[in-house]
C-alpha cells in the first residue's frame, strides 16, 4: 500500500510539473466553442481585432473614398480592416447586377500594407481565428443620425465590452455614405498607399506612350528635327481633360446647381474647349487625352472645334477602346485616372470627385517636392477648373487643401480651389 501510494503521489507530482511548464503556450486560447488558432508563428491572431464592412460600391474614386473611409474607421476602432470587396460595374439599385471583384485584384495588398505600415493595416479573412467571435455594428443612417452620435458610436466600439470581440461586423448603408471624422491629410495618406496592380499599370504605360508618340510625330512636324536630338517619348507633355457631359452628369449637375443655387457646376462641351484653348502659357502644338465615360456619352462631336494646336484624342480615335473594352467598368476607370495622373496638365471639374482625386494626389506630389506655388504652368504638376472662369477666360487653376478638416469638398465638390 505504502508502494502505491508513493507512486499515486509520484505521479501527481509529474502531472503538475508539465501542466506549469506547457500551459503558458496556450494562455491565450480563449477556450470558445468551434474557435480555431492560427499556426503560423508571425500571426498572433488571439490578440488581433478586425472591422468588416459591406461591399463598396458607385464609381471608382467613390470606393477609393469609401474604402479610405473604412481604414479610418478601422483605426480609431484600433483594428484591423478586413480586405473589402470592390465593384466592377457601376451602382445598381438591382443588387444582382453588381459585379464584386477583390481588393487585391485592382491594388497591391502588400504595397499598401508596406507603405501604410504603423498607420492602418489591411488583413485577409485567413487570418481570422474565431468567426464566430463576431458583433454587428449597425451603422446609423437618416436626418436624426447625425455626425456627433456618429462619431460618438464609434468611441464607444472601440471599449469594452466592444473590443473583446475578434471581429466587429459593420451593417447597414455603402461606407462611401458614412459621417466623416477625419482630415484631408488622413484620406492623402491612404491613397498614397494606394497602387494598381502591375497588370493595370501596364495598361496605362500604353496609353501614355501612345499619347506621347503622337505628340513627338505632331511636334516633329512644327519644329525643325535638329532641335529635338535629345527630345525623348518621356519628355513629350500632354494634357488629360477629364469632360464630363455624359448624360447622368448632366442630369446630377443640373440638380445640384439648382439645390444649392450656384451655376458653377455644369459646363457644356463649348465652354470647355474654349476654356481650355485660353490656358496662359500653354505651348503648342500639344496632344489633348480626353477622358470620358464612352458608354455614357451620347454626343459624338467632342473632337470638333478646339482651338489651333490642340490636338483631341480619345480612346476610339487614338485605337486604344479595344483596350479598355476588355476590362470591366471599375479597371477601364483606373486606367483613365492614371493617364490623367501622369498628365503634363490636368483639366477637369470641381465637382467631380474622378478630377478631384487626382488634384489631391498632383497637390501632395508638390508638397512632397516642397513646392511653394501649386498653380500655373510653372509648377510641375498644374491643374485647372474647366467650370470656374480664370485668367484671360481659361479655366481657374486648382489645388487641393490639404489643411481641410474633412474630405467634404472633395467628396462632394465645391467651388472654393486653392492655390496656396
Amino acid at each position: 500500500m505504502n508502494s502505491l501510494a508513493y507512486k499515486c503521489a509520484a505521479f501527481l507530482v509529474i502531472a503538475l510539473m508539465i501542466r506549469t511548464l506547457w500551459l503558458p503556450r496556450f494562455s491565450n486560447f480563449r477556450g470558445i466553442p468551434n474557435s480555431r488558432f492560427s499556426l503560423d508563428p508571425n500571426l498572433d491572431n488571439e490578440k488581433s481585432k478586425f472591422l468588416e464592412v459591406p461591399q463598396i460600391v458607385w464609381g471608382l474614386n467613390n470606393q477609393k473614398i469609401a474604402f479610405a473611409r473604412a481604414c479610418l474607421t478601422a483605426r480609431m476602432l484600433n483594428r484591423t480592416l478586413l480586405m473589402p470587396s470592390l465593384s466592377a460595374s457601376l451602382f445598381y439599385k438591382e443588387v444582382e447586377q453588381l459585379r464584386s471583384i477583390s481588393f487585391d485584384k485592382v491594388f497591391q495588398f502588400d504595397e499598401f500594407n508596406a507603405r501604410c505600415g504603423g498607420f492602418v493595416r489591411l488583413g485577409r479573412y485567413s487570418e481570422v481565428s474565431n468567426t464566430r467571435d463576431v458583433f454587428e455594428l449597425q451603422k446609423g443612417s437618416g436626418r436624426r443620425w447625425t455626425v456627433d452620435k456618429d462619431l460618438q458610436q464609434l468611441r464607444e466600439f472601440s471599449k469594452s465590452p466592444y473590443d473583446e470581440y475578434q471581429m466587429i461586423r459593420v451593417v447597414g448603408k455603402n461606407p462611401f455614405l458614412w459621417h466623416d471624422h477625419w482630415p484631408t491629410r488622413d484620406y492623402a495618406k491612404i491613397f498614397e498607399c494606394l497602387v494598381l496592380v502591375e497588370e493595370i499599370s501596364r495598361e496605362a504605360d500604353k496609353v501614355v506612350s501612345k499619347i506621347r508618340e503622337i505628340g513627338m510625330v505632331e511636334r516633329s512636324r512644327v519644329a525643325p528635327l535638329q532641335n529635338n536630338v535629345n527630345a525623348t517619348l518621356q519628355t513629350i507633355p500632354y494634357v488629360a481633360v477629364h469632360m464630363r457631359i455624359e448624360k447622368d452628369w448632366m442630369i446630377h449637375c443640373k440638380k445640384l446647381e439648382h439645390r444649392l443655387n450656384i451655376s458653377e457646376i455644369c459646363s457644356s462641351k463649348e465652354e470647355i474647349k474654349q476654356r481650355v484653348g485660353n490656358i496662359v502659357g500653354l505651348e503648342t502644338p500639344i496632344v489633348m487625352y480626353l477622358a470620358v465615360a464612352d458608354d455614357l456619352l451620347e454626343d459624338n462631336s467632342i473632337l470638333e472645334g478646339w482651338g489651333e494646336g490642340l490636338l483631341p484624342y480619345e480612346k476610339k480615335k487614338l485605337g486604344v477602346l479595344d483596350k479598355y473594352k476588355k476590362h470591366p467598368y471599375l479597371i477601364q476607370s483606373a486606367i483613365d485616372y492614371e493617364v490623367c495622373l501622369r498628365s503634363n496638365v490636368f483639366v477637369g471639374n470641381t465637382f467631380s470627385t474622378f478630377s478631384s482625386l487626382i488634384v489631391l494626389e498632383r497637390t501632395q506630389l508638390m508638397m512632397s517636392e516642397g513646392a511653394a506655388q501649386r498653380c500655373g504652368l510653372d509648377v510641375r504638376w498644374p491643374s485647372y477648373a474647366y467650370n470656374l472662369e480664370g485668367e484671360s477666360n481659361g479655366p481657374r487653376g486648382w489645388a487641393a487643401n490639404m489643411s481641410d478638416v474633412s474630405l467634404q469638398a472633395i467628396s462632394y465638390g465645391s467651388n472654393h480651389v486653392s492655390c496656396t
